[in-house]
């Protein structure tokens, strides 16, 4: 889960980090307004979820009220990559001797949390070695003061510069582990003529399991909606997102919609992406992309079936995953029975494919025999699977 800019700034003002002022506005007379409070030129930034809005044009200055409601103006209401933009920042524009960047990712390598920080912030700062330090931390325990200023001295920064900078990585890498992110950045990140430290733009994103954990301190920020496609999501997918996360037990709902007959109920990972591109290359139409996996119960699996069947031109479903081993094949192969009951049909009529070897599979072969749908076990490759999957949706239509 991505959050936008205003949702991150608000979240991490809460760990003390400070930033430029800012209100969100919907509208070129609030736009005027806002600008008008704030006081001085103004920034004007649009809110969606994703990066590279100053070089799509939708980071403008406004050097009076009025101008910040033209600017405003021709934002909102614009497409940004297919996003609509409904609303905008007005903040205050600042001086600042020179601009850094601090972040905390994943390192995948050493499978630790990494603390970043440079002196080379702005545009592209991620796709550059230069100037950059990096600190892996333990996650139990934190960052430690000793290991952030060493960072900070390594850069050349000193004085009370090296201190807000050694500070403002302790306080992100407190905010990476309480709320379970996988990415936070400052960019930039300013130093004012006194050597404090301001950030001007967050991004924050958060691990999309853990979400249910987070609810508490997410529900301040507003409604939650960006996501990894880079759009709003849709109906079907923020009611998938409900039911995800009405158990935390497994995943069952993330799903992304796409226009097609095909519903696809699929292990997550690598296998998932090479089923969905198979069933692509067999001449398939998915309706979705919808990961499964974590031993969800069956109800949550009946749940999400039967809201994949209830999208409007949807004849089919293929259940395909890899060999599970901690997910129970009885489990799912019950849920999918009883969602597709649930909508009315039978599951011999819908079902097109089910694969799911591994764990419990002999029960699972027992639940889809008597509901008269073909088991397919780790003998039927994934390819094949796929070509079934098309195959037979084709012949039920």
């Amino acid at each position: 889960m991505r959050l936008v800019e205003h949702q991150s700034r608000k979240l991490l003002s809460g760990y003390g980090i400070a930033f430029t002022d800012s209100v969100v506005v919907s509208t070129a007379a609030e736009a005027a307004a806002a600008a008008r409070g704030i006081g001085g030129p103004v920034m004007i930034k649009a809110q969606v979820p994703f990066g590279g809005r100053a070089k799509a044009g939708a980071v403008r200055s406004a050097e009076t009220p009025e101008a910040a409601a033209r600017e405003a103006e021709q934002l909102l209401g614009t497409d940004l990559r297919g996003v609509p933009v409904t609303s905008v920042s007005v903040e205050s524009k600042v001086r600042f001797s020179r601009e850094l960047y601090a972040g905390i990712a994943w390192d995948t390598t050493d499978r630790l949390p990494v603390a970043l920080l440079s002196t080379g912030g702005g545009i592209d700062v991620e796709l550059s070695d230069e100037h950059v330090a990096r600190q892996t931390f333990d996650p139990s325990s934190g960052l430690a003061a000793d290991d952030s200023r060493s960072m900070a001295a390594k850069l050349g920064l000193d004085g009370r510069t090296l201190e807000a900078a050694a500070t403002l990585l302790e306080q992100l890498a407190n905010a990476f582990l309480e709320t379970d992110a996988v990415l936070i950045e400052i960019n930039p990140l300013v130093e004012q003529t006194d050597g404090e430290l301001l950030g001007l733009d967050a991004h924050v994103e958060i691990e999309d399991d853990a979400m249910y954990r987070q609810q508490e301190r997410l529900a301040p920020l507003g409604e939650l909606a960006s996501t990894n496609t880079g759009r709003p999501p849709t109906p079907l997918e923020l009611e998938a997102a409900r039911i995800d996360a009405m158990d935390h037990r497994g995943v069952a709902g993330r799903v992304v919609e796409f226009d097609g007959n095909l519903a696809l109920l699929i292990g997550g990972g690598g296998a998932s992406l090479t089923v969905f591109d198979a069933i692509l290359d067999h001449g398939g139409k998915p309706a979705n992309y919808c990961e499964v996996g974590g031993n969800p119960t069956p109800e949550k699996v009946a749940a999400v079936t039967e809201l994949l069947l209830s999208k409007p031109g949807v004849t089919n479903l293929a259940v395909v995953m890899n060999v599970v081993n901690n997910t129970r094949a009885d489990d799912i192969a019950a849920g999918v029975v009883a969602g597709v009951r649930q909508t009315g049909q039978e599951p011999a009529d819908v079902i097109t494919v089910f694969r799911v070897p591994g764990n419990r599979e002999q029960e699972a072969h027992d639940i889809l025999t008597a509901a008269g749908v073909p088991f397919c076990g780790r003998e039927v490759s994934l390819d094949e699977c796929a070509r079934l999957a098309v195959q037979r949706g084709d012949h039920a239509a």
